[in-house]
């Protein structure tokens, strides 16, 4: 997921997707939000997808994708913990941060 993540164009997806909540947003739109040329979405949607962190689904004739919010929890989950190794001064800010994100993503669904 990290990997996923690393390149400017894909985190740059991923960050339009996370914004745009559940309805999620056609690759059309994502292209044209992004300024990014069809063969170059597809290949980072591709790596987004197999990483774990969008989903798609058809809607008519659009392919539709959504950030999957529970592998970004888990991620984000995963980072506090492993990195964190519980000290304190390191965790609660954090968790903090963290908490607040949640609020600002039930306060937009």
């Amino acid at each position: 997921m990290l990997s996923a993540l690393s390149h400017e164009g894909r985190l740059a997806i991923f960050r339009l997707l996370v914004q745009a909540g559940p309805a999620g947003v056609a690759a059309g739109e994502i292209a044209r939000a992004l300024n990014v040329l069809p063969n170059s979405l597809s290949a980072n949607l591709n790596v987004l997808s197999h990483s774990g962190l969008i989903a798609s689904r058809r809607d008519g004739r659009s392919i539709i994708y959504t950030a999957d919010y529970d592998a970004m929890t888990g991620l984000l989950g995963f980072l506090m913990e492993d990195c964190c190794a519980g000290a304190p001064q390191i965790c609660a800010p954090l968790s903090a941060i963290v908490s607040g994100g949640m609020a600002c993503g039930a306060a937009k669904a």
